[in-house]
């Protein structure tokens, strides 16, 4: 009798279960699917998780950097400063509001935004006179740059820094100064975070900005919904907002500045609220599984290599990044995910440095940035998400060494 093919397994999947499913049937059956008191609650619960006096969740996690880069006032003709080696959104948001993108380097081993190719970005940047209103490292792969020196750099050029952390829900750092947790707002004017179902925790589509600024978090929730306030203290039209007593009208609103509908509904606010009760046991589990393939892929360098993690960071890995000499394998990157996919194992590749995008290749064509292309040349996203069986790394790893003729 033959035996069932093992299943597929894709780069990265939800962990959805019965619980989950539980949350969001309530939440249908409530008076409640668009705005309601689920959002306040897993905005309340996630600011908690992560150690952040405010969070104000969002529809995904680009619409959370657009709404920091409105609530920060980042202006048409000023800078961001942005690493190559990320999703094209962590760029996007700064043209979105006009700023002009200086892309930063990175690591060739981590994909991280480091000091060093920071304090070059912001050379090239000054040198020609332009002005440094945000500078955005990305926590790739949820590992953690080294956010104390990015944040005295921008400090120095008077810039604000805003992290992406869409990659990082539930990684921690371990500085001189203590443990810390990604999102807690004790270096950066906001933190931005998705859910998207390949994230550590997802609710769909979805997002949240963290902040230690109470006047940030008030703008960020008038942003995402319009650019309307209901806070009475804000009003400027007290002839229009009070008719009588001191209470402002029930139907009255302003709005002072234009913003979006960026709003996360009540029912994916159930979901989230269920997942984040997992994110411990989430964190765990993809840390062993990471753990696992660090172990097995150790006898394969030089020619494999897992990602480098700095010694401080503590990621909780969204991605497993192998770094691949395809060259020196004498295979194509493109012949080996086939051969992969081939033996049921999905495998990705995160990013295309985003300098070589057409869009910013337009502006700026002799841009040359040896990192960020390093990593492109060798990097290959492999399997990895809570439901991964135990054997199932070393089962990937057997089919890579095969697919590299190893």
């Amino acid at each position: 009798m033959s035996q069932a093919a093992p299943s597929f397994l894709p780069y990265g999947r939800q962990a959805i279960d019965d619980d989950d499913i539980a949350a969001v049937a309530a939440a249908l059956r409530s008076d409640f699917l668009t705005t309601g008191p689920r959002v306040e609650a897993f905005e309340a619960a996630f600011a908690e998780a992560v150690g952040a006096p405010h969070a104000v969740a969002c529809a995904n996690g680009t619409a959370a950097l657009h709404l920091a880069m409105l609530a920060l006032d980042v202006k048409p003709g000023q800078v961001c400063i942005v690493p190559s080696t990320t999703f094209v959104a962590t760029a996007n948001c700064a043209r979105f509001v006009g700023a002009e993108v200086v892309f930063a380097d990175v690591d060739a081993d981590s994909g991280l935004m480091t000091p060093a190719t920071l304090a070059d970005a912001l050379q090239r940047a000054v040198g020609a006179g332009r002005k440094i209103a945000a500078i955005l490292p990305v926590h790739m792969t949820g590992a953690v740059v080294d956010l104390p020196a990015l944040a005295a750099l921008a400090r120095e050029d008077g810039a604000v820094l805003i992290e992406d952390a869409c990659h990082a829900v539930g990684s921690t750092m371990d500085f001189e100064t203590g443990p810390e947790r990604v999102g807690d707002s004790r270096h950066s004017a906001a933190t931005c975070f998705s859910f998207h179902p390949v994230k550590t925790i997802a609710t769909g589509e979805g997002g949240m900005v963290t902040t230690g600024d109470p006047r940030l978090a008030r703008r960020l929730r008038a942003a995402r919904s319009h650019g309307l306030t209901r806070d009475p203290d804000s009003f400027a039209q007290a002839d229009l907002a009070f008719d009588g007593g001191n209470d402002p009208n029930p139907w009255y609103y302003e709005m002072a500045e234009v913003g979006f509908n960026y709003r996360l509904p009540d029912v994916l606010c159930a979901l989230g609220l269920s997942q984040l009760g997992k994110l411990p046991a989430f964190v765990a589990r993809r840390r062993a599984l990471a753990a696992r393939y660090r172990d097995l892929l150790a006898p394969l360098a030089p020619m494999v290599r897992a990602a480098h993690e700095p010694a401080w960071s503590r990621a909780a890995p969204h991605l497993f990044v192998a770094l691949i000499d395809f060259e020196a394998a004498g295979r194509s990157r493109r012949a080996v995910m086939a051969d992969l996919q081939a033996r049921g194992i999905g495998t990705q590749v995160h990013y295309i440095p985003v300098h070589r995008q057409p869009y910013y290749r337009a502006l700026e064509p002799d841009l040359h940035l040896p990192g960020a292309d390093a990593w492109y040349g060798r990097c290959l996203s492999l399997p990895l998400f809570p439901g991964m069986a135990d054997d199932d790394p070393a089962r990937v790893v057997e089919a890579l060494k095969e697919a590299l003729r190893l």
